[in-house]
Order: C-alpha cells, then sequence, then structure tokens
C-alpha cells in the first residue's frame, strides 16, 4: 500500500509514519516550507492553500491512500484567529478535494480527520455520542471541521468518490505541544521540577469532561479505516469514556516530584465551553476491530517523562 499523508509534519504524522511503516507501507509526506518531516517518510514540500500545486503532486505518487492532516488544530487559537482556521480547515480541504476529483488515479480513498468538537452544544442524554447525533459545533475550530466533513459527503456522492470521514476525539501523547491540556499540565511539572518556575500550575477550566485517547492507538485507526473502513461514512475515534480535566490533573500531579499548588487562569478559559463529550466507538469497532489499548494514565506518565527528558 502506498500513502500519501498531507500535513506530516505535526504531531499526528509522526506517530502516523511511524504506524504504517511498521505495517510495511510506503510512506509520502507533505510538510510547509521550513517544516521537518519525521524519518520514514518520502518528504514534498506543499501548502494546501496552493490549489494548483497538490494535482501534480497525486498525480506523481498516485498513492492507494490520502490522510488529510493539514489543520488547524487548537482550539483556543481558532477563536484567535478565526479567519486562518476556516482558510486551511475549509478553502485548504476543498483544493484537495478538487485535486483528487480531477486526479489520474480514481480508486483513492481520502480519509479526511475531522474533530469530536463538531458535535459541540449536544443534549446530556446523547452521550455516548453516535455518528448520526446532529452537529451543533460551539467553537470556530469545530464548526470548519463540521463543514470539512459536509464537503466530503457532498464530493463522495456527487463524484463517487471514496471518503472516510473521521471524528477523532481528544488524542495526546509525548511530542504534543503544549497548547493542548495533558502536555500542558506535564510542561509545567517538568518545569517546576527542574526549577524553571515556582512550583505552581496554571490552569483553565477543570469541570469539563473529555475523551482523551493515546495518538499510538488514533493512528492505529486510521491504518485500520484505510484497511477496512468503508467509503461514505463517519467514524468516531476515541476511548469511548469522558474523565474530567481535574482527573487528568490530579493525575499528573500524582507523578510529581514536589508539592505544586493549583492556580486558576482565566485566559485560559474558552470563550465558550461544552460541558460533556463523550463517544459512541462501536463503529469503528465493528468494522475494524479496533479499540483503545493504551491507558489515559499510561499517556500521562508517558508525556511527563518526555518533557522531563527535553527540559534537562
Amino acid at each position: 500500500m502506498k500513502a500519501l499523508v498531507i500535513g506530516g509534519a505535526g504531531f499526528v504524522g509522526g506517530y502516523l509514519v511511524s504506524e504504517l511503516n511498521t505495517c510495511g507501507w510506503e510512506v509520502h509526506g507533505t510538510a510547509l516550507e521550513g517544516e521537518t518531516l519525521a524519518e520514514g517518510y518520502i518528504g514534498h514540500t506543499l501548502n494546501i492553500l496552493d490549489r494548483d500545486s497538490i494535482r501534480p503532486l497525486i498525480d506523481e505518487i498516485m498513492p492507494d491512500v490520502i490522510f488529510h492532516l493539514a489543520a488547524q488544530s487548537s482550539v483556543s487559537l481558532s477563536w484567535k484567529k478565526p479567519q486562518l482556521t476556516a482558510e486551511i480547515n475549509v478553502i485548504g480541504t476543498i483544493n484537495l478535494l478538487e485535486a483528487l476529483r480531477e486526479s489520474e488515479k480514481q480508486d483513492i480513498r481520502l480519509i479526511l480527520i475531522g474533530s469530536g468538537e463538531e458535535y459541540g452544544f449536544i443534549r446530556p442524554e446523547a452521550c455516548p455520542l453516535t455518528e448520526d447525533e446532529p452537529l451543533h459545533p460551539g467553537n470556530v475550530y469545530a464548526a470548519t471541521k463540521a463543514c470539512q466533513g459536509m464537503l466530503g459527503d457532498i464530493y463522495a456522492k456527487a463524484y463517487k468518490m471514496d471518503i472516510i470521514s473521521v471524528r477523532a476525539f481528544n488524542h495526546s501523547g509525548p511530542r504534543q505541544l503544549p497548547m493542548f491540556v495533558i502536555s500542558d499540565f506535564c510542561k509545567q511539572i517538568a518545569e517546576i521540577e527542574k526549577g524553571e518556575r515556582s512550583p505552581e500550575i496554571c490552569v483553565g477550566n477543570l469541570s469539563a469532561q473529555r475523551d482523551f485517547t493515546d495518538v499510538r492507538d488514533i493512528v492505529r485507526a486510521y491504518r485500520l479505516l484505510a484497511e477496512k473502513g468503508a467509503g461514505g461514512k463517519t467514524y468516531n475515534v476515541g476511548r469511548g469514556s469522558a474523565v474530567t480535566i481535574q482527573y487528568i490533573l490530579d493525575t499528573a500531579l500524582s507523578l510529581a516530584m514536589l508539592p505544586i499548588e493549583v492556580k486558576h487562569d482565566m485566559s485560559r478559559m474558552r470563550a465558550s465551553d461544552i460541558p460533556v463529550i463523550e463517544p459512541d466507538v462501536s463503529r469503528i469497532y465493528e468494522d475494524t476491530g479496533w479499540k483503545a489499548e493504551i491507558s489515559v494514565e499510561q499517556t500521562i506518565a508517558d508525556t511527563l517523562g518526555y518533557w522531563r527528558n527535553e527540559l534537562k
């Protein structure tokens, strides 16, 4: 199998190339000018906002599967830069869909990576969320990802394209940027342990409940969907059980080497936050046999270990 990973220089891309290489795939990856791809890719430079450069690359590589990872994926940044978020997540996706539609190879499978945030303001009784639950995005990032999924569905039906949409819930692990909660807490703890900051950890809303899955499990799900998923379907990808941010914090603090005080920081509060997001993941299990295997506690421990090594 031959894969093209659009946006391969990001956090998930590094893990996906490792997963695919381990399973014997030939893996091509794209990065922006100046970005570095992880070892294991056949590298290409690409900006998905440059529409005319996408199709020649697809026709050159002739992949069996394209994984679309290029995105502005931070909820907090989407509030600060909504136009940038829309350009990358919506216009970039349209550019890719058009290039794929016009490509010389017409049997390419496209895996569109969306987000559990798309469900948005949900009824409490709706959890766990099935893929048929109506979408009510509650932030700019979620709205752009919902639009991406709708565009994929339109192209799949109108042009008979082989497209699978994924709604991936929160995923974390070593090497993730500290704008995401597990990595944020772990980096702060590692900095405190090293004496680079006072023994206080800054937090936002701790009552929100989210489904957290290790990135190594997530990329295994993406590979299995590429191999066994049904074209035209949407799949939730997540653990299937939510925990509070307070639990994430308490678990991380339990691994700290010294006492740490918790300080609430209003700047870390989102303009809109949804109390509970938890998926039903029976569809992906039924079609591929996938389920999460790495515990939340292990993900936190591994991420803290990563930051301790980075700050040596």
